[in-house]
């Protein structure tokens, strides 16, 4: 067993409104916030809405201290991508940002070339600070567009409208980001094949250098999944999906993952990272990790508590802030459990993992993947086992149906 790259992953819980579809680890930043603008909060060192003022410098501080208390796993390595995800990381101030990666710096240094990514919100009240973000260190800006559809805009819940998103990349551009992605969705509400193409020619003129293209679906615990839209048949989405790939393919972007389009060269780091099954640092309310422990042979998953609140009066119990800072919750991946796992994560990648990783990330012998993956080749679903662990083009459109095979029922 080898020790993999190693990422991190920072988690700001806030939004100004919970989306319907959203199913992250999110929350509204105060009763009332829906009815707040983008363009109306106002930002001073930290974020406020109302009277009320998000606890950043505290949460930064706490932020901190999980980073610390996670350093035994480090095991040495510097990082080669940090990602903050939300919530919306772009209610936090430049400065605030710019503090968690100097932390993040001095403590575990960073690898040349390193990707840092933040996810904005396309309102106004964000694209005033993206030259900020880019000051502090962030190279890499993730815009949540999801559509530049006014109706579907409505639809999703969100509070910018299809001109601030247009606006934003523009902003962001500006700013000095030379690597944007947008996320869009399709399969919304009475989507036609035309009107998800249209939401993909506009991101495609903006001249970003990612699309992250995802479907709509109808997770627990959403508003969505208490009262579901009308949203279109499998046959139309396959429709939905084929012309978008032809789309994008012709306009330069590369699909190197289920989901995510890159030009050349600029596939995320960060999203390669997670599906080659490498290691990364989870901090934040909710985050989760993973770390390969070679000595012991061990590979864990961490996760902290959801509730900011919680997650803030960690190690409050002596009295003395930081003095005992706990462990996140820690749960051990078999040996049982991990061909599915790393298969999960390698067979989103369009040209899969090379084969030595299997070992070198897992412990296990390439040939115990044998019995079912020779099922699979002779039903033309995956490649033969040799330089990598991939799909055929044939098989890259019934990942789940693969994965099934590695399910056990013991």
């Amino acid at each position: 067993m080898q020790l993999p790259p190693l990422s991190l992953y920072v988690h700001i819980p806030w939004c100004v409104r919970k989306c319907p579809y959203c199913d992250f680890n999110s929350h509204e930043f105060a009763a009332g916030a829906h009815q707040i603008t983008a363009g109306a909060i106002e930002h001073a060192e930290g974020a406020t809405a109302g009277d009320r003022q998000l606890p950043e410098a505290e949460y930064v501080d706490q932020l901190e201290r999980d980073l610390r208390s996670q350093l035994p796993w480090v095991q040495g390595r510097k990082l080669g991508s940090i990602f903050f995800g939300g919530g919306t990381p772009s209610l936090f101030s430049p400065l605030a940002i710019g503090r968690i990666l100097d932390l993040a710096e001095s403590l575990t240094g960073f690898e040349e070339g390193i990707e840092i990514t933040l996810e904005a919100n396309p309102g106004t009240f964000e694209q005033a600070k993206f030259a900020g973000y880019r000051a502090a260190g962030v190279n890499r800006l993730s815009i949540g567009v999801q559509s530049f559809d006014p109706l579907q805009l409505q639809n999703l819940g969100r509070i910018h409208t299809g001109d601030e998103a247009q606006i934003a990349a523009s902003q962001a551009r500006a700013a000095g980001f030379d690597n944007i992605n947008i996320d869009l969705m399709h399969g919304l509400p009475g989507q036609s094949e035309r009107d998800a193409l249209g939401d993909l020619e506009q991101a495609v003129d903006l001249g970003v250098e990612h699309i992250s293209w995802y479907q709509l679906t109808i997770e627990p615990n959403t508003a969505f999944y208490s009262a579901p839209p009308v949203t279109p048949g499998s046959e139309q989405i396959a429709a939905i999906q084929r012309a978008g790939r032809a789309y994008l393919a012709g306009e330069g972007y590369q699909r190197y993952e289920i989901s995510a389009y890159g030009r050349a060269g600029l596939a995320s780091r960060h999203n390669l990272n997670y599906w080659s099954y490498a290691d990364y640092i989870g901090i934040g309310a909710g985050a989760h990790g993973k770390f390969t422990l070679p000595e012991s042979g061990r590979i864990i998953r961490t996760q902290r508590t959801r509730a900011p609140k919680h997650y803030l009066a960690l190690g409050c119990e002596t009295g003395e802030r930081g003095i005992a800072f706990p462990q996140p919750k820690i749960k051990e991946v078999t040996a049982k459990e991990r061909p599915l796992e790393f298969l999960m994560n390698a067979l989103r990648l369009e040209e899969g993992v090379p084969s030595g990783t299997y070992p070198g990330y897992t412990g296990l012998p390439l040939e115990g993947l044998g019995k079912e993956w020779r099922h699979l080749e002779a039903m033309e679903l995956v490649r033969p086992l040799g330089p990598t662990i991939a799909t055929t083009p044939f098989g890259y459109d019934y990942v789940d149906e693969i994965l099934q095979r590695f399910l056990s029922d013991d």
